[in-house]
């Protein structure tokens, strides 16, 4: 039996009758040509009449196409809300972080099913996606949302991942591809030299409190500022640095984990790239970090508080980096905790690290996006190259 075919309704007798009752209405007659067909579950299905057979038979030429293609949807499956997909697909997330699968919680719950929940996945068209983009931006007394452009990508982003993962089934293609989206600011990165990386460090550890007290975490500011600024670790990746991951001996760090803030809960979990790493640690910090991991616990934190919790980024950034900043005179710098890695990086390659080394070192996963992100601080090393190439050829030619 043919998956495809068109039906005359002449054959039908209720057809027929309405056919006559809609003459005598002085009413347009419903169409006589029907495309049925068989879907990939042996049901049978109706793709619409039409009044022509010629269009009937397009209609059904295109079925017998997507069936024998393997491209076929079911109108019904189009039909289903974006909100009950998107459900769908976040409970499916296994595979991502819990800070990451929170994120996309937010961005749902915030930016995307107020907008896109109750409508059909077929009624989402792309010229809709662009006008939404160009909304979340506007102040929110525009009626906008008045996000970045960093974040605006990032509810983007999500509900392309919904909508992509409809295709092929639900929907033929993903509306959200191809939308001009807005370009963050690229932030501008901060380069310490040495001098500058002390002062913090020592403004760090003299932080008292308004009752001249020394702070939670100053007694691990001093080592902590020094460690970020001379081997990258991420704040996260160094806040949950455990005693049994330090080798002193070796000079070595092994980065396992990181932290990540999960609703008020800190959580360890891989670090950003998923990798694992070692760490090189320049000698004189040996000395530095001695006291916060000889004869303790291998599983005990190398920084905490002084009643030894661990330390928490917004609690440690306000209360105690910032103010650090300011009484080392670099406030006005847009100096961070997290921009101490730029740091590292400009004083390994000052010292004569290849890229290789560097992309090690602070973790990226490519060569490619440690170039991208410092090349302009390697050295230009082409006249070297062609003194040695030529320097080459003059041996092997004499």
């Amino acid at each position: 039996m043919a998956r495809a075919w068109v039906y005359d309704r002449t054959k039908d007798k209720t057809y027929c009758e309405a056919v006559k009752k809609a003459k005598v209405a002085k009413r347009t007659p419903p169409a006589r040509w029907m495309v049925r067909y068989y879907d990939p579950a042996g049901k049978l299905k109706s793709a619409g009449t039409y009044k022509k057979k010629p269009d009937a038979e397009k209609r059904q030429t295109e079925i017998e196409a997507s069936l024998h293609e393997g491209t076929y949807r079911n109108p019904a499956d189009g039909k289903v809300t974006f909100g009950e997909i998107a459900e769908k697909w976040l409970a499916s997330r296994t595979d991502v972080k819990p800070a990451t699968w929170w994120k996309y919680r937010s961005l749902l719950d915030n930016h995307i099913l107020d907008r896109w929940g109750d409508l059909p996945l077929t009624a989402i068209h792309t010229e809709d996606i662009a006008v939404w983009i160009a909304e979340l931006q506007k102040p929110r007394d525009e009626g906008g949302s008045n996000l970045g452009a960093s974040q605006t990508c990032h509810a983007h982003a999500v509900l392309s991942m919904v909508l992509g993962w409809c295709v092929p089934r639900r929907i033929a293609l993903n509306p959200a591809r191809g939308v001009t989206l807005p370009k963050p600011t690229e932030a501008e990165h901060v380069y310490l030299s040495y001098e500058q990386v002390e002062k913090l460090a020592d403004a760090a550890a003299n932080l008292r409190t308004k009752y001249n007290q020394t702070s939670a975490a100053s007694s691990a500011n001093r080592v902590l500022i020094l460690l970020l600024a001379y081997t990258g670790l991420r704040w996260s990746e160094a806040a949950a640095l455990r005693v049994g991951k330090v080798d002193l001996e070796k000079r070595r760090i092994r980065v396992s984990v990181t932290f990540s803030d999960v609703k008020g809960e800190l959580i360890e979990q891989l670090p950003k790239t998923g990798e694992r790493r070692t760490v090189p640690i320049p000698a004189f910090l040996v000395a530095e970090l001695k006291p916060l991991v000889d004869g303790r616990d291998a599983d005990a934190y190398v920084f905490t508080t002084k009643r030894g919790a661990p330390l928490r980024i917004h609690n440690w950034r306000n209360r105690e980096f910032s103010k650090a900043r300011k009484s080392a005179g670099l406030d006005g710098m847009g100096l961070t905790p997290h921009k101490l890695r730029h740091t590292a990086a400009s004083l390994a390659i000052a010292a004569g690290a290849d890229v290789k080394v560097v992309q090690q070192m602070l973790g990226h996963a490519t060569a490619t996006m440690t170039l991208d992100t410092y090349g302009h601080l390697f050295p230009d090393r082409l006249d070297e190259v062609a003194d040695a190439m030529d320097a080459g050829r003059i041996k092997a030619t004499q």
